[in-house]
């Protein structure tokens, strides 16, 4: 190898890095000796095809065959890193993690919870909650996108948007510092940059952030102010109904000057959950903590004597509408674990079912 192709290589191999490339993806290369194909980042999903990024250009791709339908997670998002043969994505690496809620459809309703994860994007740093502040804020909402983002174990960071259309935005500020516990919180106008100033370590080479919010929150307003220039349509919200409209229909990731990486959502309707481990403990520690002194370890707090959490409430030192909210999640997780865990039941012994057939099969054969 001579020293013009070391210096391409060397160049090749920053450039990876600056769309987010780790040791941790480079792990999987070495311990895969015949892995074959030219890493990319997935930074648009169409219908069939993938916008990809190798760090030299931006192409099309397709993806083969035998992972159109496969299981487990094989089908590439944005965010996802991917090895190329040609214009084939023949392989889609490990994630280091994702952000996935329930597929939209079951408007809240227990007896008709997600039947199926839906993936958002992959390999993030970050999770703006991008909330705005006019008739899109509401705290019960913002309790449910933390919790969406710890269900994920991702780090939430809150943007309220449209400061400048409020009259008390610091007062809105406070009312989510009470509930987000120790989660940064940024103020962010249209009518200065001086909310965007602090949004920077965020965005720092290699590191990627993606948005999720209502549609109108502002989310692709404040993408375009980040990148510089208008790279995603907006509009505004509708007068006669206050909500937003859907103007961003895909999941595209944006280089930013600071040398980082954004990624736009469209606007989310039905924050539906799918995975529960751990998202109601992060996002309620305050409420975490007072059942802890609950009489009985299976307090539900509500009836049982004894409730340390309903205490709080009747001192005011918690809201009852928090409170609410807080069971409200738990049941339905609580009811998602219960029917996930009777789905695998049902996959093992519909496996066996099948082994005793072919068992049977073979034995009638030897007759």
């Amino acid at each position: 190898m001579n020293d013009t192709q070391i210096s391409d290589n060397k160049d090749s191999n920053q450039r990876l890095l600056q769309l987010g490339w780790s040791p941790y993806f480079q792990a999987q290369l070495d311990s895969s000796p015949s892995a074959d194909g030219t890493p990319a980042r997935v930074v648009g999903v169409g219908k069939n095809l993938f916008r990809v990024r190798d760090g030299q250009k931006e192409r099309l791709a397709s993806l083969a065959g035998r992972l159109r339908y496969a299981s487990g997670g094989s089908y590439p998002v944005t965010g996802d890193w991917v090895l190329l043969t040609d214009s084939v994505i023949c392989r889609v690496l490990e994630r280091k993690n994702s952000l996935s809620r329930g597929a939209s459809g079951a408007h809240q309703k227990a007896e008709a919870l997600p039947q199926k994860e839906q993936l958002l994007a992959a390999n993030l740093d970050n999770v703006f909650i991008v909330s705005g502040l006019d008739r899109d804020f509401n705290l019960r909402r913002i309790e449910r996108y933390l919790t969406l983002v710890y269900n994920c174990g991702l780090r939430p960071v809150i943007i309220l948007t449209k400061a400048d259309l409020h009259q008390e935005p610091e007062f809105c500020a406070n009312e989510v510092e009470n509930i987000a516990c120790g989660v940064p919180i940024h103020l962010v106008s249209a009518a200065d940059d001086e909310g965007l100033t602090g949004l920077g370590q965020y965005l720092g080479c290699g590191q990627t952030t993606t948005l999720i919010g209502s549609s109108g929150a502002g989310k692709s307003t404040l993408v375009n102010r980040l990148c510089g220039e208008p790279v995603q349509l907006t509009a505004a919200v509708s007068e006669q109904v206050g909500k937003g409209r859907h103007t961003t229909t895909s999941r595209d990731l944006f280089m930013v000057p600071q040398g980082g990486m954004i990624i736009d959502n469209p606007g989310i309707r039905e924050i539906a959950f799918w995975d529960g481990e751990s998202g109601l403990s992060a996002a309620f520690p305050d409420i975490e903590r007072l059942a802890v002194h609950c009489r009985f370890r299976d307090c539900s707090h509500l009836h049982e004597p004894g409730c340390h959490v309903r205490e709080a409430v009747a001192r005011g030192e918690l809201a009852a509408e928090r409170l609410a909210n807080y069971e409200k999640m738990k049941r339905e997780q609580d009811y998602l674990a219960q029917r996930q865990n009777k789905s695998a039941d049902r996959v093992e012994k519909e496996r066996w079912k099948d082994v005793a057939q072919k068992i049977k099969a073979i034995k009638k054969s030897w007759k």
